[in-house]
């Protein structure tokens, strides 16, 4: 397994999401204009790029953001979400960020939640699908 810390987004980044996000769960909206200054973790098993997420700073100062974060179908359940969100936080704490928060899907709320993220507010949709704000202090 590698994980890298990129710059800029890649083609490997943009296939992860455009499988995950837009033909497994139908979003529309996938790509934005945080893509073109956000960091962006990837991950490869056997040279194959597998999962990805992006950071950047919130609006909030101290506060960095984690978002875009998928897996591979063929990978999931084999712990990788958990050492993608390790490898953001420590490069978010390497920035000099305090806290981070993501918008998560509620499905996977749980997740988050094992990796020590609370919920904020009510929940929301974005894109029809039901998210809600996480925070975890870092």
């Amino acid at each position: 397994m590698i994980i890298q810390i990129l710059n800029t987004i890649n083609d490997d980044i943009k296939q992860i999401r455009t499988d995950v996000f837009m033909k497994e769960q139908g979003f529309e909206n996938e790509f934005d204009e945080i893509d073109e200054t956000a960091k962006f973790v990837l991950l490869f098993i056997d040279g194959k790029a597998v999962g990805t997420c992006r950071f950047f700073p919130s609006d909030i100062e101290g506060d960095a953001h984690i978002g875009r974060m998928a897996v591979r179908k063929l990978y999931r359940g084999q712990n990788l979400g958990s050492k993608i969100m390790h490898a953001a936080e420590n490069g978010i704490r390497r920035n000099g960020f305090k806290t981070c928060s993501l918008s998560a899907q509620v499905q996977a709320k749980p997740f988050y939640e094992s990796l020590g993220y609370k919920a904020e507010g009510e929940e929301y949709l974005d894109e029809g699908c039901p998210h809600i704000l996480m925070r975890k202090i870092l």
